[in-house]
């Protein structure tokens, strides 16, 4: 946890929740949508703690996002950030992305299973021509801090 303007505030990442909370899902849609509601649901808890969560997690179904923002409630702000798939593959560190067009992986999001792009999310960053820094100052001042 780390105080940021004074603030509490929790990162809760897609791969370390599938460590520990998440081990027993795997990526089938009926796990994915599982694997999102848990996480809004830890995130509700540390909201009602007061501690601002920032979820970093591919959540390719729009009705899997609703549902977060249903059990959520008014603190959740949808980021959407948006990168081409092409600009994924390069920053893909860990070979996921060949490995999921060499048929190694299945059901992989936006290779063998479909992402819907948010309808209307609260906020786009656009990665490909923004710096972190820059996204970072633009989700502040959506904010308001």
């Amino acid at each position: 946890m780390l105080a940021v303007f004074g603030k509490h505030t929790m990162l809760l990442d897609g791969d370390n929740i599938r460590i520990d909370l998440n081990n027993n899902l795997g990526f089938s849609e009926e796990d994915r949508v599982e694997n999102i509601r848990r996480i809004a649901e830890v995130s509700k808890l540390l909201n009602d703690a007061g501690i601002i969560v920032l979820v970093a997690a591919i959540s390719p179904f729009e009705k899997d996002r609703e549902n977060a923002k249903n059990i959520i409630g008014k603190d959740f702000v949808e980021i959407y950030v948006n990168t081409s798939l092409e600009e994924c593959e390069k920053r893909d560190t860990k070979g996921l992305y060949q490995k999921a067009r060499q048929g190694e992986i299945s059901k992989f999001t936006g290779i063998s299973s479909p992402y819907e792009v948010p309808a209307s999310p609260d906020f786009i960053a656009d990665t490909q021509n923004n710096s972190v820094e820059e996204i970072i100052n633009q989700i502040l001042n959506y904010l308001n801090y």
